[in-house]
């Protein structure tokens, strides 16, 4: 049966603008070459909200995830998160804040084969310092939030589809991540297994008031977000709520 995406997140959640896009440019190559990915974007999300980010393949979409995640610094503008300007911050202190505060969870998964399911979240823990115990709780108790927790000694090549979804999942949500950035990460899932994926991720925004951004092609999936933005050649052009007339805009792009 397929799952029907809940009401905007409750009363009581946590609000506040954590994540903040400024008038984001980004160029690809110089001169008559160049490709220009995303054209004067701003958008903010606030803490507990889960935004979508829909619009044709090229219009800009996963650029912008990247900026807001700082995977990537744009051309010119600005990215804050929790009100720090990441665009200001060394290479390092930006890679500190990614481990720290900021989660990814992408349908090109990037599990690492021979560790297990409970190594793999514990992973970036340990990349920051925390002792390999305390990491290794804390990753399983982030596996037994996303419902697999007896799962936690299995190798990737060992798990369903959907269960190495869950683990990508647990290691996004690990420690104290208050942004969770989601690039089509239902792609590869049966529609069943991609309602448990995206249930996964409405509850944690819900639940720990994280900032969170899907980008997605299904208006069906974009319907479990509080807000959808659409974006066409680097540009947002829309933006409403989970409504039919997404679809519309999909079909004239």
């Amino acid at each position: 049966m397929t799952a029907t995406a809940p009401s905007p997140h409750p009363a009581g959640t946590a609000t506040g603008a954590y994540v903040d896009l400024r008038a984001l440019t980004r160029t690809f190559g110089e001169g008559e070459t160049a490709a220009h990915a995303l054209r004067g974007v701003s958008l903010t999300i606030q803490a507990g909200e889960l935004v979508a980010v829909m619009g044709p393949s090229g219009s800009g979409k996963s650029t912008l995830l990247t900026c807001a995640g700082g995977l990537d610094l744009p051309t010119s503008g600005a990215v804050l998160v929790g009100g720090v300007d990441i665009t200001a911050l060394s290479r390092s202190a930006v890679a500190e804040l990614r481990r720290r505060r900021i989660g990814y969870v992408f349908q090109d998964l990037n599990l690492i084969p021979a560790l297990t399911a409970v190594e793999n979240v514990a992973l970036p823990l340990e990349l920051d310092g925390i002792r390999a115990r305390t990491a290794r709780r804390m990753a399983a108790d982030a596996l037994d939030e996303t419902g697999i927790g007896k799962l936690a000694e299995r190798f990737p090549d060992d798990m369903s589809g959907g269960q190495q979804q869950r683990v990508a999942i647990a290691r996004a949500i690990v420690g104290d991540r208050r942004v969770l950035l989601a690039d089509e990460p239902t792609g590869a899932l049966d529609s069943e297994t991609g309602d448990t994926v995206l249930r996964l991720l409405r509850d944690r925004c819900d639940s720990h008031g994280v900032a969170g951004m899907l980008v997605t092609h299904e208006a069906r999936h974009a319907a479990w977000a509080d807000r959808i933005v659409f974006l066409r050649d680097g540009v947002l052009v829309d933006e409403s709520g989970p409504t039919p007339s997404i679809e519309t805009l999909l079909d004239e792009s």
